[in-house]
């Protein structure tokens, strides 16, 4: 990949928002959807292309549970800018319910939805369960699932062995995108010619050999003649550096916090992480959060050059967890404001 470096500038390709939808303290899930569908209104103004929302259970920071109702909610509020999920769980439903239910959103939105499939349950075992899924699932059936819904989609695919149909659904063409943090959906995503997002903002260092693999994985489709690769990057700009990294101790709390399966609502800024956690538990923090983005405008624009410069990236999807949304509004429009 070395050979490639420096060929894309900022201004070059798009980029798109992640939305967990969170619940800060004091919060509740209908203050985080008006939040949602404010921060989607905005970013579309601002010009991103993609507006994702991710599917995660039993977990009091984030609202998004039930993401295509979300992201109904969102389409409905907004104009241009396409939504999505970033993504759906699939072997947390069976494949028809989500055929039906993306159908459905195709329907009202035309030309507008994305559908990002993970192969995770995005939760716990224990939840899993409450799902009604298959306990004995691993992620290893995931290519089955994903056939069955494409063939959904596109009949022929099923070479005539479909009696059930998507309706609504059928004959809709709804981009399908693989999401991963390892490889297995990365060289998946390249033999099926689909297009990959890969989630830097928590897996980072898998990061480069993911999209590597995507690359010469990758196999002409009728989606796609050539690879077409998006990276998640935590970004939390501000406008100065000092005021960024502040804003930024409540993404390391939600890790922290998480790490030892303490799951509570997003936490407010802290003036010093170190009187809250020790240095070891900080120090850890980089395996997860290492690709994050932090600082003023200056600072952003040279770290997501660079981080563009290492990936290649045909798009980046921008994830801001902030607690104070009007802080999370102004990350975002900073964000637009450097990559024009």
């Amino acid at each position: 990949m070395s050979g490639s470096k420096n060929t894309k500038q900022l201004r070059d390709i798009k980029y798109s928002v992640l939305d967990l939808s969170p619940i800060v303290v004091g919060g509740t899930p209908a203050i985080s959807f008006q939040n949602t569908l404010d921060l989607a209104q905005h970013a579309e103004k601002w010009g991103f292309n993609r507006y994702w929302l991710a599917e995660h259970h039993n977990m009091p920071f984030i609202a998004s549970s039930a993401t295509s109702v979300v992201i109904g909610h969102v389409a409905a509020g907004t104009s241009k800018i396409r939504v999505g999920s970033g993504g759906i769980m699939l072997p947390n439903h069976a494949s028809l319910v989500i055929a039906e239910q993306f159908g459905t959103l195709e329907s009202l939105f035309p030309g507008r939805i994305d559908l990002g499939l993970g192969r995770a349950p995005g939760t716990d075992q224990r939840t899993a369960q409450a799902l009604r899924r298959n306990l004995g699932s691993n992620g290893e059936d995931f290519p089955e699932q994903l056939m069955e819904l494409l063939a959904y989609f596109d009949p022929s695919l099923a070479a005539g062995k479909m009696h059930v149909r998507a309706i609504p659904g059928e004959g809709l063409n709804i981009p399908v995108w693989l999401l991963g943090s390892s490889g297995f959906s990365a060289q998946l995503a390249g033999q099926l010619g689909l297009p990959f997002a890969f989630a830097s903002h928590f897996s980072p260092n898998n990061t480069l050999g993911a999209l590597d693999l995507y690359r010469r994985s990758f196999q002409p489709s009728n989606v796609l003649d050539k690879p077409h690769a998006m990276v998640g990057v935590n970004v939390i700009a501000a406008d100065t550096d000092a005021e960024a990294q502040l804003l930024a101790t409540t993404l390391q709390q939600q890790f922290l916090n998480l790490s030892q399966g303490n799951e509570v609502p997003l936490q407010p800024p802290v003036e010093n992480l170190e009187d809250h956690w020790s240095k070891y538990q900080i120090d850890a923090l980089q395996h997860q959060l290492g690709s994050s983005i932090v600082g003023s405008p200056e600072t952003v624009k040279e770290k997501m050059q660079a981080f563009l410069d290492d990936t290649q990236a045909d798009e980046m999807m921008v994830i801001g967890q902030i607690f104070d949304h009007q802080a999370r509004l102004r990350s975002y429009e900073i964000v637009a404001d450097i990559t024009k």
